[in-house]
């Protein structure tokens, strides 16, 4: 999903210093630390009011390591009961006259920048646990995951004290305004494919504006994000602030949906997941509801585009992060005077991809996250097969033991098959012949999904035509996965609602009240 736009990206080949995919050899000869591939677990239990607890129930669930299959450890399986304790604790802490309330502003930025100190200190750990616990390279881990985790946070930092409301000229003698009020207690659900990424993007903006949070981390992935708790009280947020439970969705993800207390919820994940929370805010509360949901994202080659840089973009789009990419370029619109090229040099791409340790810096794909995806992901390879779409590299299983499936390319793929309708989220690209512009744009949006797309062309004109034409909410021009912390994200249609990052993504979670004073005379 995610790249640093500038600073990553001038490590790997690309005109102008935009990024091509990344690169194992450069992440070989860059600056980072050796990896500790078993890295000591210190916290594997629940977080609340900046304590650790057993779950109520005193179950456990096994966290993975996908690259082996083996139990990395047993970690807290928070439920109802625990989601209770911790919305109390976060209701405690949004208490008017509470130390969090009262805080200044400026120091709820001091307090995310100190937290974004505290991760770089420990971004070598953190980037191993990372890898550790959801397969991806250390190197990625570590130079883009982690980078992007700290801009976040300072991003939300600098807007702390900046996001403020207005005075309004009323007719009369009145003195009318407006304040930017926080929302009360988020609930916050996150996915397995980006863990320590998307817990910035929901903290940064929930955080700056003076929320409290209950957090719900994927159970596949737990490790990192329940690190950084132990960073959040270390930085100094008062206690009930901040909460994370690790749990599986259909116990404290579906208590959190549903809870009268919780006053806004922000989930990341399937789009099926979505309508249930979305169902639940429905029947509980009337909670607010931000939505980060499924995509099945076109990326559109024309005829006119630089043949090299589009093969590149395009494998990197699918394949990045192991193709776990909500927003991955995974319906690829090739014009048909250029197919039979643009097909063969993607093949040879996917057959030079390495597929191995994460932990090693020649690697360039690392294992699915789990066996359930790694089962997914081979049905629908199955599926295309049976459908008549023809495979033309990979397809099987790339280790003996793990979750790793080879670098898969489908050429000859119809719109109407499953693999070009359906989210994979997987190492598997499809391949699809166009004629004209009217007739890809017209293909790209017959999908439920409306999440990103991009097209690659040396012609302005007919950049600008698509681009508009497209609906979805990030439209990429000669690049892909271009991401910061400045831009907004979010999706159209079954992609979900709301936006994430930038100013916009502050919007979700503050409530504006309008205050009107009776004054005994206005003037200008």
């Amino acid at each position: 999903m995610l790249r640093t736009a500038v600073r990553v990206s001038r490590l790997c080949r690309g005109p102008a210093g935009l990024g091509s995919p990344f690169s194992a050899a450069a992440a070989a000869s860059s600056a980072i630390p050796a990896p500790n591939p078993r890295p000591d677990i210190a916290c594997n239990k629940i977080f609340i009011n900046n304590e650790w607890h057993d779950a109520v129930s005193k179950k456990t669930f096994p966290s993975i390591n996908p690259a082996t299959g083996e139990v990395i450890c047993q970690v807290a399986e928070g439920d109802k009961a625990d989601v209770d304790k911790a919305v109390k604790a976060a209701k405690a802490a949004f208490q008017l006259g509470s130390p969090w309330r009262r805080m200044d502003a400026s120091h709820r930025g001091k307090l995310l920048n100190r937290l974004a100190d505290l991760i770089e200190r420990d971004r070598a750990y953190l980037a191993a646990l990372e890898t550790l616990d959801n397969g991806k390279p250390y190197s990625i881990s570590y130079l883009v995951d982690l980078d992007m985790v700290v801009k976040c946070l300072r991003y939300f930092a600098g807007w702390s004290d900046k996001f403020h409301g207005k005075t309004i000229p009323l007719d009369g003698d009145f003195f009318c305004y407006t304040r930017h009020e926080p929302v009360g207690v988020c609930g916050q659900i996150i996915p397995w494919n980006f863990p320590l990424l998307m817990q910035a993007w929901k903290l940064g903006p929930a955080l700056a504006t003076g929320n409290v949070v209950v957090m719900k981390v994927a159970e596949q992935t737990p490790l990192s994000a329940l690190y950084v708790a132990n960073l959040i009280k270390e930085a100094g947020f008062p206690p009930g602030v901040v909460n994370i439970i690790p749990g599986y969705g259909p116990t404290a993800g579906a208590a959190i949906s549903s809870h009268m207390d919780v006053d806004k919820v922000a989930f990341t994940g399937s789009t099926e997941v979505g309508h249930l929370i979305q169902k639940a805010a429905a029947e509980s509360n009337l909670k607010r509801v931000t939505l980060e949901l499924g995509g099945k994202s076109p990326n559109i080659i024309m005829s006119d585009a630089d043949m090299d840089w589009a093969v590149d973009q395009a494998h990197f789009a699918l394949f990045f992060n192991q193709g776990q990419c909500c927003c991955a370029g995974s319906r690829t619109y090739v014009q048909e005077d250029i197919y039979h090229e643009f097909v063969e040099r993607s093949v040879e791409k996917a057959k030079s991809r390495v597929v191995g340790n994460p932990f090693d810096f020649k690697t360039e794909q690392g294992p699915q996250v789990d066996e359930e995806q790694f089962k997914k992901i081979l049905g629908y390879i199955s599926t295309g097969k049976r459908e008549g779409a023809k495979l033309l590299c990979g397809g099987n299983p790339a280790a003996d033991r793990g979750y790793f499936i080879q670098p898969t390319v489908f050429g000859d793929v119809q719109d109407n098959m499953t693999i070009a309708r359906e989210e994979i989220f997987g190492p598997v690209m499809q391949i699809l012949k166009f004629k004209t512009i009217e007739e890809v744009i017209e293909r790209a949006n017959d999908s439920k999904y409306g999440l990103a797309a991009a097209v690659f062309t040396k012609d302005l004109d007919k950049a600008n035509y698509v681009s508009h034409g497209l609906r979805a909410g990030t439209v990429w021009i000669n690049c892909y996965d271009v991401f910061g912390a400045q831009a907004p994200f979010g999706g159209y249609k079954a992609s979900g609602n709301g936006r994430e990052l930038g100013e916009y993504g502050l919007e979700a979670y503050v409530e504006v009240k309008n205050v009107t004073i009776k004054i005994p005379q206005k003037n200008s």
